[in-house]
């Protein structure tokens, strides 16, 4: 690792920093460091940069661990399988007044949580055959992931229209909803950790990815690596989800341009995308709070559509 891109990940580092300080200013009105406005708007940039930077790691991870440019949370269905469990305790709530779990844990976000697991469970257990290859583990993820969504779709179709429309609301995701430290502050550990333990794991990831017979053959068991890697990010998606709602294209994206600007080498690599990720879902939350005042675009109807365009750029960039 050259020292050019070690002081690229200083940089990003900085460059989060200044966005967490300086995002929560901007909007139709400057509001400065201090004021109610100003932290109001920080709580929601916070959870931003933590929800970005989760879900970038998530690709990334998913890609390494599947050799896909094209795995994300999304393909392998953790991210509807917590929509679909999201969107149901929703219908629930609004049904039977149940704001939250004892007063602390939002049934919303339990519900996105446990829709998130069930839908990992579903695809470990089909990976736990023997004869499952890789390739078929993430077909199963992507089957799993247009169940659940078609099960979101006939949730809503049952739905009375005030209760479809608060469905759909929710996923599409966003961080408007965070007012308190407490809205961000659980997610915050959750992401460090992932982040930690992929650092950790770094020269393990780096050998992964050379393929599974060049992986076993310097004494790495593939088999419960991969399981391993898949349970733990699923669980941080689970987690992200439950509070943001499904935001799409971060994981996909931001791991494509992190290896363009540091390259392939993981121990770098796992650093920079979870702070590009989060600088980028934060720059996207500032973005639709400014274009439609005083209403916002929710933040996954933005990445959606400056991520998608950009990623056919790269696309043709890379082929030229």
């Amino acid at each position: 690792m050259t020292p050019q891109r070690f002081l690229l990940s200083a940089i990003l580092l900085l460059v989060l920093i200044a966005s967490a300080i300086s995002l929560p200013c901007v909007g139709q009105t400057f509001y400065p460091p201090g004021t109610e406005i100003y932290w109001y708007r920080f709580h929601r940039t916070a959870l931003a940069l933590i929800a970005g930077g989760g879900l970038a790691l998530a690709g990334l991870v998913f890609q390494a661990m599947f050799r896909n440019p094209l795995a994300t949370p999304y393909t392998l269905g953790v991210a509807s399988g917590a929509s679909f469990g999201a969107a149901l305790c929703l219908q629930t709530t609004m049904r039977l007044g149940l704001p939250s779990l004892i007063g602390v844990i939002p049934v919303v976000s339990l519900g996105a949580f446990l829709g998130a697991s069930l839908a990992m469970g579903i695809v470990l257990a089909l990976s736990r055959r023997r004869d499952t290859t890789t390739e078929q583990m993430l077909l199963a993820g992507v089957a799993v992931n247009f169940f659940f969504s078609s099960l979101i779709v006939l949730l809503q179709y049952l739905s009375a229209p005030h209760d479809a429309f608060q469905i759909l609301r929710w996923t599409m995701g966003g961080v408007q909803n965070a007012t308190e430290v407490a809205d961000w502050f659980r997610l915050l550990p959750i992401v460090l950790l992932l982040m930690a333990f992929l650092a950790a794991q770094s020269r393990t990831m780096n050998v992964f990815v050379t393929g599974n017979d060049r992986a076993k053959s310097l004494g790495v068991h593939v088999e419960r690596f991969r399981t391993l890697l898949f349970v733990i990010t699923s669980l941080v998606v689970g987690a992200i989800v439950s509070v943001t709602g499904p935001i799409g294209f971060v994981g996909l994206l931001v791991p494509h341009v992190a290896r363009l600007l540091v390259g392939p080498d993981h121990r770098l690599l796992i650093i920079s995308t979870g702070f590009m990720g989060a600088i980028f879902l934060a720059l996207c939350d500032t973005l639709g709070r400014l274009l439609s005042h005083p209403a916002e675009f929710p933040v996954g109807i933005i990445t959606s559509l400056l991520g998608g365009p950009f990623f056919l750029w790269l696309l043709l960039k890379r082929k030229t």
